[in-house]
Order: C-alpha cells, then structure tokens, then sequence
C-alpha cells in the first residue's frame, strides 16, 4: 500500500469556509471573529477585487451568489454593472436569481472608457455597489476609483475572469 504524503505549498482555507467566515467583498456584511457585525463607524473597504479562472461555467456559478447577495441590499441605490462580459446575459442575470429592478447596465461608449464610466457611476452615488470587469488594475487605476468611491459613499469591486 503506497502512502502519498502532501505538504501543502501554503495555509490556505477551503474556498466556501474562507467565504463564510469572513466575505471581503462590498455588501456581503462582513462579521467580526465572533460572528458579530462591524460597528457603526467602521468603514467597509472602498475597492475590492475577486479573480476567477477556471471554465467559464464554474466561475459563473461562483458569481452568481455574489451578485445576487449584492442586488437584494436593503438599499434604495442600485447596484451597477459596469462592462459586463459577452457570456453574462439578460438570460443569465434572471437565471442566476439577481432582483433585475435593483441593477443598472452600463456599457461604456466610444468616448468614454470602462474605468472612467465606472468612476463617474461610483462618484455619483446613486449606486451602493459599482461592479466593473476591468481585467487587471494597476495603482493608479485603483486610487481613481477608490477616490471617485469614497465620493460617492459607494464601494467598488473589480472581477477578473480568467
């Protein structure tokens, strides 16, 4: 009987244990180490980011909750979905269970760019979420937004899907 012994390359929580314990991402109420939520006063983080990679189908599936967590705040601003990809349709979005009154679709336009039309929606504020698909954010990037966010009183999220 042969043993396979594997040493873990770094500590790392399964996925949904990591997700439930302590969800980083903008509007899924974070909890504290005894399950409390934060304070008033505390400040939730202006600009998160969530990277998937894998086959399209299983990236989709771990977005899908997310979103729909994010649409059914109880919030009278939207939550707003900036440059989605090709494979998030309309047919997508109802399937996946998201409250379709409480979202907006915005596609940038020829003289505008998807950071800049997701800047101007965070600075205005009637969004409580601005979700982008802006693929890879450098530094600069991530100070407009996190500057047109904290503005607006909104949070930003970027998703890689790789």
């Amino acid at each position: 009987m042969q043993q396979f012994i594997q040493t873990p390359q770094q500590a790392q929580l399964p996925l949904f244990e990591a997700f439930l314990a302590q969800p980083a991402l903008p509007g899924l109420k974070p909890r504290d180490s005894a399950g409390e939520k934060p304070r008033k006063g505390t400040q939730p983080e202006l600009f998160s980011e969530l990277s998937l990679r894998g086959a399209p189908g299983h990236c989709q599936g771990l977005l899908a909750p997310i979103l729909r967590e994010l649409s059914e705040e109880d919030e009278t601003r939207w939550l707003t979905l900036i440059a989605l990809p090709i494979s998030l349709t309309q047919a997508w979005l109802r399937d996946a269970g998201l409250n379709r009154e409480r979202i907006l679709l915005l596609q940038p336009g020829a003289n505008q760019s998807a950071l800049q039309l997701a800047c101007e929606a965070l600075r205005l504020g009637h969004s409580h979420t601005v979700v982008s698909w802006l693929g890879n954010v450098n530094a600069n990037a991530r100070q407009q937004l996190i500057r047109a966010a904290n503005t607006g009183n909104a949070q930003s999220l970027n998703i890689r899907l790789g």
